[in-house]
């Protein structure tokens, strides 16, 4: 029975060597080199969806269309109405297809400093249905 019980025992080395392996090669906030190109603010949190939304819809492109939507939608213009939806079909068109050849998205994603951009997408995809709906015209054409 003691071949057995020595079969199964791991010396406390061979465990350290492991938990240090699996330390330095999982992503963490510790190995954040790409959350300093990416986020250079970030504070460490794990970003999470509502944060991640804040952060699109505070950049300049957003807090601009943000702000002709408003006029837009103030004016009831139709033409400047489509006018914003196309740009924030752009924006959401960059975020989403932008090709990352250094890969720093996807490190920065891993190590938690960038969140999932669905929520961001989702309330633009609603600005931008309230928008053509509030300028649709709503005059009846005749057929005289």
């Amino acid at each position: 029975m003691g071949s057995v019980r020595g079969m199964t025992w791991i010396p406390a080395a061979q465990t350290r060597g492991i938990a240090l392996a699996l330390t330095v090669l999982a992503p963490t906030s510790a190995l954040a080199e790409a959350c300093a190109q990416a986020r250079p603010g970030w504070d460490g949190t794990p970003a999470d969806a509502l944060s991640e939304t804040l952060y699109l819809a505070s950049s300049l492109p957003s807090v601009v269309l943000i702000v002709a939507t408003a006029l837009a939608l103030r004016f009831r213009s139709k033409w400047g109405g489509l006018a914003v939806v196309c740009g924030w079909s752009i924006l959401i068109s960059l975020l989403v297809f932008d090709s990352d050849p250094t890969g720093v998205r996807q490190m920065a994603t891993n190590e938690g400093c960038i969140g999932s951009p669905t929520l961001f997408i989702a309330l633009v995809a609603a600005i931008c249905t309230g928008t053509i709906l509030y300028t649709a015209p709503t005059e009846r054409r005749s057929n005289d």
